[in-house]
């Protein structure tokens, strides 16, 4: 199951807290996925990707109550904590650089809090994607909640296209090659 945070509601479809979200879809075209159904607060959908069959979610609670959501899908398809990946923002990383974990803390994001405190377990692997810009922000909660700029966006994509391809090096491979692979790039 790969799980991937944002907010729902089309005045954040552009947000850096919503690179989870964009990130899903993004893997939900490619796999030719036509709709996601309603499912636990949830928006869901069964694709195949690299030979395995995966559901592809995105939380609808918003971003601090995602382990609502992601616990109620993960108990009714019996997901264990090993198959679970997590795609998040990250305000610590620099922009554009991508993080991957086999299991850790929150880090301070507000999403990956809640799912570990939902699942009470922290034993899930994690892609990190980095949003800190290179000068100063006054107001993080508000930066998160903003859109990229329209330049930026197609570095967004490029982003978004790596870290796809850093989620089928993990189906194929493994989280420690992936990691090898992609956290090495920083």
């Amino acid at each position: 199951m790969i799980v991937g945070l944002g907010n729902p509601g089309a005045e954040y479809e552009w947000s850096r807290h919503n690179l989870g979200f964009m990130l899903i879809d993004k893997l939900a075209a490619e796999s030719g996925l036509g709709r996601f159904r309603r499912e636990c607060h949830s928006l869901v959908g069964r694709v195949e990707l690299e030979g395995c069959a995966v559901k592809l979610v995105k939380p609808q609670t918003y971003m601090n109550l995602s382990g609502e959501a992601v616990a109620c899908v993960v108990a009714k398809h019996s997901v264990p904590d090993e198959s679970l990946i997590v795609i998040s923002d990250d305000l610590a990383l620099p922009f554009g650089k991508i993080r991957i974990r086999a299991r850790g803390s929150a880090g301070g994001h507000n999403g990956l809090k809640s799912i570990i405190g939902s699942l009470g377990t922290n034993e899930f692997t994690r892609l990190r994607i980095g949003i800190q810009p290179e000068h100063p922000i006054g107001d993080p909660k508000r930066f998160v909640l903003d859109t990229f700029p329209g330049a930026s966006r197609p570095e967004v994509e490029r982003i978004l296209e790596r870290s796809a391809e850093a989620l089928h090096t993990i189906l194929r491979d493994g989280v420690l090659k992936a990691m090898t692979e992609y956290n090495s790039n920083e």
